[in-house]
């Protein structure tokens, strides 16, 4: 294909040359958004008298009818280009003559290819907050079934103090609320359309930038043409967003990699979302959740890439930023395509109360409602800490727990031990005590589940206005 930027440099390029300079094998990817901003550059340079309204008017028709052509397989595009931009003009030229060489007046491909780009990250943005609302609202559904069921809470992965199953699945959810709001608030700070901006000083033809942004759906302009072709914050931003995403899949995907095993038993995979073993046939192995896990480090080396890459660049534009898109584009794939293999496989699986309320029974994690107990009756905490860290370490050896130990043991170190001790003690109870805002007593995790649907159905109307 000739080369549309041919004059300067008169010789043919090299062929290894052309092929390691191309970026169509991974910017064809943009070509709605490409044809998009090139239909809204040409309405306004029809509309502002640059070029003639019946050239504007044919290189619009043109447009739509390669798009037209893409979506049925009429066309294809030819990897063979440059890049997309190159192409979509190229092919708009041989269907519509010399008009399609007018769509380029007032434009550069460096703010082409950055308008192009943030249209395609704020569709991709819309698409990750919904599978990510989706992710929360699965977790909501289980949540809402399992107030009560008690299980250990864990720090150092040693079991700590009670909580419920919904207590730690609206933890996931926080972390995922979290994301969405990153996505949301990455998705504002880029919402400003670059068109207009030329190679890096805008051009001397009278472009309305404002009409553009408001066709494209952009919030505005970008205010700084040197900043316009140069910045790619906003890959960065979403970059990392989508990192602190992937880590809250792969401690979740942690999580249930371990419950599912033998030595928790709290959960149990669904066949479809696990596989087996080519010589144990007793085997049944959590490998999306590994894959997730092992996923989320892609991810961080795309983000890492990036942030390499952007760091000694001069303003402004340079080639070695075409190497954003790859890097933008695996994240995007990864993250999108984790999010949506989870979900489904999180609404099918088991969770056995039974078996968590058993571990939670043998782990002592009553240990500290047994010191508050005392310190309600007037001993103070540390050495109500120190008794009970001496119950604990003699049920340790005879193999008892809190609540089967008699009360002759309770009242031989102290005497503001009584019956009501044993109901103190038991789990339902202190969890059920644990009744302040954001903790796990059933009433305040139903109350953080409201809030939780409150908020989610008010993001998810934002974001479809």
């Amino acid at each position: 294909m000739p080369k549309l930027w041919a004059g300067r440099v008169s010789a043919d390029t090299d062929r290894q040359a052309d092929g390691f300079n191309s970026s169509i094998a991974f910017d064809c990817r943009m070509v709605r958004e490409d044809i998009a901003g090139s239909m809204a550059h040409a309405a306004m340079l029809g509309a502002r008298g640059i070029i003639p309204q019946a050239d504007a008017g044919a290189i619009l028709e043109g447009l739509a009818g390669i798009q037209k052509d893409l979506d049925s397989g009429a066309l294809s595009i030819d990897m063979t280009a440059e890049d997309i931009h190159m192409f979509i003009e190229s092919e708009l030229t041989k269907r519509i003559g010399d008009a399609g060489k007018r769509l380029h007046t007032g434009r550069s491909r460096n703010d082409q290819v950055a308008t192009d780009l943030r249209l395609y990250a704020k569709k991709e943005l819309s698409a990750l907050t919904g599978e990510t609302a989706a992710l929360i609202t699965a977790l909501l559904g289980h949540a809402k079934v399992h107030l009560e069921s008690v299980m250990p809470g864990y720090t150092h992965l040693q079991r700590a103090q009670p909580v419920t199953l919904a207590h730690h699945l609206m933890a996931w959810c926080e972390m995922l609320s979290r994301d969405m709001t990153r996505l949301r608030d990455a998705g504002a700070r880029m919402d400003a359309c670059p068109l207009g901006s030329g190679a890096l000083a805008g051009t001397t033809y009278p472009l309305d930038r404002e009409r553009t942004a408001l066709d494209l759906g952009f919030a505005g302009i970008t205010r700084n043409t040197l900043d316009s072709v140069s910045d790619r914050d906003y890959c960065i931003e979403i970059l990392a967003a989508l990192s602190i995403l992937m880590t809250h899949l792969s401690r979740m995907s942690e999580e249930l990699i371990l419950w599912c095993s033998s030595e928790f038993g709290f959960v149990t995979l669904d066949d479809a979302f696990s596989t087996g073993s080519s010589i144990m046939p007793q085997k049944k192995n959590p490998d999306v959740c590994e894959l997730i896990r092992g996923k989320t480090g892609r991810v961080y080396g795309h983000l890492m890439g990036t942030l390499a890459m952007m760091k000694g660049l001069p303003l402004a534009y340079n080639k070695d930023m075409q190497e954003d898109k790859e890097a933008f584009f695996g994240a995007l794939d990864t993250a999108r395509i984790c999010l949506a293999t989870f979900t489904p496989m999180l609404k099918t699986v088991a969770f056995h109360p039974e078996k968590m309320r058993h571990a939670a029974a043998a782990g002592f994690i009553n240990a500290t409602d047994c010191a508050d107990y005392l310190v309600k009756k007037g001993l103070p905490f540390r050495e109500a800490y120190g008794l009970i860290g001496r119950l604990v370490a003699g049920c340790s050896e005879t193999g008892q727990t809190l609540e089967t130990l008699p009360l002759e043991r309770y009242q031989s170190l102290s005497g503001l031990f009584d019956e009501d001790v044993y109901d103190a003690l038991k789990l339902e109870n202190c969890v059920a005590r644990r009744n302040i805002p954001g903790g796990p007593a059933p009433g305040a995790v139903a109350a953080h589940i409201r809030q939780m649907e409150d908020w989610l159905n008010v993001m998810m109307f934002a974001a479809a206005i």
